[in-house]
């Protein structure tokens, strides 16, 4: 039985997260080719944590669930780990406070 009480994701946003996801638990992202980050999986989860939730802040839909900036929002979370394995990496702009946001999850 499939809940049906709220809104839901779009599939254009659903497609991005899981192709995101995929190319980041593969060790396969094209944008952080060279960097050994796969080993952080088992034992820093947070820095992934943090590559999730600046994709998630970052990316926008328009009013029918359409991702506007795919692109753009995995650069600024694979930016971020790469900063995290190579610190002499400089993302450029900065990332900002409200991209590393982390939200508390929904009460049970």
């Amino acid at each position: 039985m499939r809940y049906r009480g709220g809104m839901q994701l779009s599939h254009d946003f659903s497609g991005a997260l899981r192709t995101f996801a995929y190319f980041m638990a593969s060790g396969t992202h094209y944008m952080l080719k060279g960097v050994d980050y796969l080993d952080l999986y088992g034992t820093e989860p947070s820095a992934i944590e943090m590559v999730f939730a600046i994709f998630v802040n970052v990316i926008e839909l328009d009013d029918e669930g359409n991702v506007l900036n795919f692109t753009y929002a995995q650069k600024r979370a694979t930016d971020y780990l790469r900063s995290y394995c190579e610190p002499s990496f400089q993302i450029m702009p900065p990332l900002e406070d409200w991209e590393m946001e982390l939200y508390c999850p929904p009460s049970r």
